[in-house]
């Protein structure tokens, strides 16, 4: 392949995220990291030095103009998704932007408002201003003829794969769905105030099996030549670690100022049949995200994190040094499952692979805008269940 085959990423942003973007876009054959950008020259620059990237960028404009860049990766904060896509769908270029694709951040406030006054906004405005933005994040790409790819790695995952590919060939019905994605809690001060999320464990963790509950019914209905949507949503949130007060020193995270830890969530589809997504920051031991399946002929355990592909026991923290198990496991002693490659069993690697082909071979791909915006309209919609205490329609 030749350099002018190849697919140049610009990446915003070089935190986590970016990090894990690097080592997937290295192992893509025909694409290149060619520029990044992000908020401080200093991160840019050790970035850059890490992964070889060529071309360091003062600011998103800058790197917009790059000719060489021709998909940019928006691994920044909810607050810029749509303000950055926009940006750069009238640049030309196609995006790929994480979840969620976009969130409640009091973006229609006045400046200078209070932290804490983000989350008091009625539920029902922040559905409104979040869809929204997600619609013009669509349109904008749309518009300028260049793919919105959003980012969501359980899609994409080779168990979640396999097992699409075993219900499309039984027939079957996926009649219940039941998905969740919990661990000890996220320690930055900034994942415990809705400004800077605009929800907590709903839309940081439970926002993973909602997506890949829409595709595959998406999915399902497709191959039977019928549109299978969500329609109605219920939904409770709650701090349980506020609980955890009466018990001894708590090991999971604490402190949550004005966003919940724990989120269940259940979605009618329009066959009638269920999903049941759960996001929660109350579980010690390393992070779990699994989707089962109960269809009409099969059912399927799909197990992103944990897996058991390889099992460690050590009598002792730190027998290992320094070695990485999995992501959120806080101690290497007892049992544990170090994932011999969690960029592969989380879906990022092959996420990756496939936005770059979608590029080349100019067609769509599973995870777009579309299921961006549909996954924003479900997490929202079920705030406002959770606040008002009922049933919510969709459509």
């Amino acid at each position: 392949m030749t350099d002018s085959d190849t697919i140049g990423v610009g990446i915003v942003g070089a935190g986590f995220l970016a990090q894990t973007r690097a080592r997937c876009y290295g192992r893509v054959r025909g694409a290149r990291i060619s520029a990044v950008a992000s908020r401080t020259p200093a991160s840019s620059e050790a970035y850059a030095k890490t992964h070889g990237v060529p071309t360091v960028c003062a600011d998103l404009d800058e790197l917009l103009a790059r000719p060489e860049v021709q998909i940019v990766d928006l691994c920044v904060p909810n607050h810029l998704h749509r303000s950055f896509a926009e940006k750069a769908a009238a640049a030309g270029k196609h995006i790929v932007c994480t979840k969620p694709l976009t969130a409640y951040v009091g973006q229609d406030l006045p400046e200078g408002i209070a932290d804490g006054e983000v989350s008091l906004t009625p539920r029902s405005e922040m559905l409104k201003v979040a869809l929204a933005d997600a619609q013009a994040m669509v349109d904008s790409a749309k518009a300028a003829g260049v793919q919105l790819m959003y980012g969501e790695n359980w899609v994409h995952a080779p168990s979640f794969r396999r097992a699409q590919e075993l219900l499309h060939s039984s027939e079957a019905v996926a009649l219940e769905m039941r998905g969740w994605e919990t661990h000890s809690g996220s320690h930055t001060p900034y994942a415990k105030l809705w400004r800077y999320n605009g929800g907590g464990a709903l839309i940081r963790l439970a926002a993973h099996p909602i997506g890949a509950m829409v595709a595959l019914k998406k999915a399902e209905g497709q191959s039977r030549g019928e549109s299978i949507v969500p329609v109605e949503v219920t939904c409770e949130v709650a701090d349980l670690s506020l609980a955890a007060a009466a018990g001894p020193e708590p090991k999971i995270t604490t402190g949550w100022v004005d966003v919940e830890n724990w989120g269940c969530l259940t979605i009618r589809f329009s066959d009638g049949t269920r999903g049941v997504a759960i996001g929660s920051d109350n579980q010690l031991g390393g992070m779990e995200s699994h989707l089962k399946v109960l269809a009409s002929t099969c059912q399927f355990e799909i197990n992103l994190s944990p897996n058991n592909m390889l099992r460690s026991y050590a009598v002792e923290d730190g027998a290992f040094g320094e070695e990485y198990v999995m992501e959120k496991a806080s101690t290497q002693a007892g049992w544990n499952t170090p994932i011999p490659d969690e960029d592969w069993s989380s879906g990022h690697q092959a996420m990756c692979d496939e936005f770059i082909a979608a590029v080349r071979e100019g067609r769509p791909t599973a995870s777009d805008g579309e299921l961006g915006l549909e996954v924003t309209r479900i997490i929202y919609s079920g705030y406002v269940s959770a606040a008002e205490g009922r049933r919510v329609a969709l459509r």
